[in-house]
């Protein structure tokens, strides 16, 4: 018997017992040598964790803290990665008491050259947005992954289609010769839910591309491949909400992590509540705290792991991807100080860098309260340097279908871009007629395509920064009620054995090639114009469903470079008299078809046939 009692004594205290410990994650995997975030929090999770000591021994980097967190089964580890410290591979090691029990591979590495002073997008690009799982499948061994909950179905128009990195990849050059400039897919990280996982927003691993799209070295190649034919990649972070199957949910860091944790509470999507001085608090709570459908937990920002680790891991994939900017998702339902503090740690790294945020709101005033230079009545101070124009993409959509009047039709995109004032800097919204959230616009316009083009024509010479979204340009439709697997179509030719190939233009219609014909001429005009870019904005009051407004530089009466457009909303050929644009224009004034390149000497009236946009260089 007392064999037995020191046989037992002896396995509790034996090497046997390292075995209990375990890490299944540890991030950031890496970093960089000289970044001004220089002090990176590891959170590190395993079985009992907490318990152990971290060690290492590598030139220029060291412990700088160590916190326990409020579940045993994790620690957060700070390092100190000064400016001369070698980049290499090493183990971050962990002890109990004196005996090592793990250890874990790390590394630090150096910055490419100009990192820091990547440029971003700005007015002189254009986006071409896409959703990665309808663009294009060049590689169907990746349809379905053997750890992904979800299989490919493409008979449903909410499953997986196979869409990859791969795909985008190989019409990289089919983009480019659009005339765009930046890619923006929709999120291409891991996204294992039992089910709808093809758009990418219900994120259950924030470092890992999903399997179905590729590796993280497959996002890293696309970035480079894209930078070769002068196109920035655009990464479409998500701050607010994880996937419900995310592995956090089976195992919390702490218990304030989530907002309403294990009790769904869905936000009342009340966006003003967060600038209403008159609003109740519980509804302000509600808005930002409450779940934004049932497979997105919301994350609670306040808790200051979980603010860092988010920081860290935008920081992590602009270095690591070579990205020329951000869009991020769900923008305003954050934390707001967080969402300050988040935009300003990117910027304080990559001063130049670029970074939109979605607020879907109609209203100017809301968008703008959201823009870095914004001054608030309740104290806010945003770092966000540019806003999707919802106001703007709304009042297009809206005026381009509604009859004219005193008070509708033409004149609300007109007083809604009067509304600029309210931003700080309105040239860097970035303005779009869809996205992948509604209705296509042509299916808005119930197939009219005049109407269309007039549209993409707005969006390619009013200021800011246009974004396009895929297969517009071969008239994909979908329905006029949103319905997202619908409206997220295949893209013709991106499947083997599809009947059209938008990428060749083999099959298409000739409406859908002269639809393409004309996007390609539209942003290629648009790329060689540096007035649309930067040059200022006039815009005369809409008469008699005519609209017209002109970009220039310097001065009217002496400008360098000068574009007129008139966009005529009538079904009939109109006839413009021409007087009231005396301060840029007048008799004999040359000017040339900005598509077409045909010379047109103007006179007292311009003829614009019915519903079309008139495009013109003045001389």
């Amino acid at each position: 018997m007392r064999l037995l009692i020191v046989l037992c004594l002896a396995l509790l205290c034996s090497p046997a017992h390292a075995r209990d410990f375990a890490i299944d994650h540890l991030e950031p995997a890496s970093w960089w040598v000289g970044m001004k975030h220089d002090r990176v929090e590891l959170m590190v999770h395993g079985r009992g964790i907490s318990e152990l000591t971290p060690r290492l021994s590598h030139p220029g980097v060291s412990i700088a803290g160590v916190e326990k967190g409020e579940n045993p089964n994790y620690l957060f580890v700070t390092l100190a990665i000064a400016p001369d410290a070698k980049p290499a591979a090493f183990d971050i090691e962990f002890y109990d008491g004196t005996k090592r029990v793990l250890r874990h591979p790390w590394r630090v590495d150096a910055r490419e050259a100009g990192s820091a002073q990547r440029r971003g997008f700005d007015a002189s690009d254009a986006i071409y947005l896409v959703t990665p799982d309808r663009f294009a499948n060049a590689d169907p061994r990746n349809d379905s992954a053997p750890d992904m909950s979800e299989a490919a179905y493409r008979a449903s128009s909410n499953g997986r289609h196979g869409g990859d990195i791969a795909g985008i990849r190989r019409h990289l050059d089919y983009i480019a010769g659009l005339g765009f400039t930046q890619l923006w897919p929709t999120p291409l990280l891991e996204n294992n839910q039992p089910g709808y996982s093809y758009h990418g927003y219900a994120i259950t691993d924030l470092y890992r591309t999903d399997p179905r799209m590729g590796s993280n070295e497959d996002y890293r190649a696309l970035s480079k491949e894209a930078r070769a034919r002068d196109i920035g990649l655009i990464m479409d972070v998500v701050l607010n909400h994880i996937g419900s199957k995310h592995w956090w949910m089976t195992d919390p860091p702490a218990p304030d992590w989530f907002n309403h944790p294990g009790n769904y509470v869905e936000t009342n999507h009340r966006r003003t509540t967060v600038q209403d001085p008159h609003a109740a608090p519980a509804d302000r709570a509600l808005f930002t705290d409450g779940w934004f459908v049932t497979a997105m937990p919301d994350l609670n920002q306040r808790n200051p792991h979980l603010a860092r680790y988010l920081i860290q891991n935008t920081l992590w994939w602009i270095e690591y991807a070579g990205l020329s900017g951000i869009r991020e998702d769900t923008f305003g339902y954050a934390d707001t100080d967080f969402l300050s503090a988040w935009a300003k740690a990117v910027l304080d790294e990559y001063p130049d860098f670029a970074m939109v945020g979605e607020e879907w709101s109609p209203n100017p005033a809301i968008v703008a309260h959201w823009q870095r230079g914004k001054t608030n009545p309740d104290g806010h101070v945003p770092y966000m340097p540019s806003m999707m124009d919802f106001p703007l993409h709304i009042a297009l959509r809206t005026a381009l279908t509604q009859p004219e009047g005193w008070d509708y039709g033409f004149v609300g995109l007109y007083e809604m871009l009067a509304n600029d004032f309210l931003y700080p800097d309105a040239g860097r919204l970035v303005v779009f007629a869809e996205n992948h959230d509604t209705p296509r616009a042509l299916a808005h316009f119930d197939g009219d395509i005049r109407l269309w083009k007039m549209a993409m024509a707005y969006i390619a010479t009013v200021r800011g920064t246009p974004q396009f979204y895929y297969g517009s340009e071969v008239l994909l439709r979908g329905p006029k009620e949103r319905n997202d697997g619908l409206l997220r179509a295949d893209m013709p030719g991106g499947w083997a054995g599809d009947a059209a190939d938008a990428f060749t233009a083999r099959g298409l219609t000739p409406e859908q090639r002269d639809a393409q014909d004309f996007v390609r001429a539209l942003f290629n005009w648009r790329k060689r114009t540096p007035v649309l870019h930067g040059g200022k904005l006039q815009h005369f009051a809409p008469q008699d469903g005519v609209y017209v407004y002109f970009r220039y530089d310097g001065t009217p009466d002496k400008s360098g470079k000068m574009v007129m457009v008139a966009l005529n909303k009538n079904a009939e050929t109109t006839s413009l008299q021409l007087d009231r644009f005396a301060d840029f224009i007048g008799t004999g004034t040359q000017a040339r078809d900005a598509l077409t390149g045909k010379l047109v000497t103007l006179g007292e009236r311009l003829t614009l046939p019915g519903k079309s946009a008139t495009l013109l260089e003045i001389k």
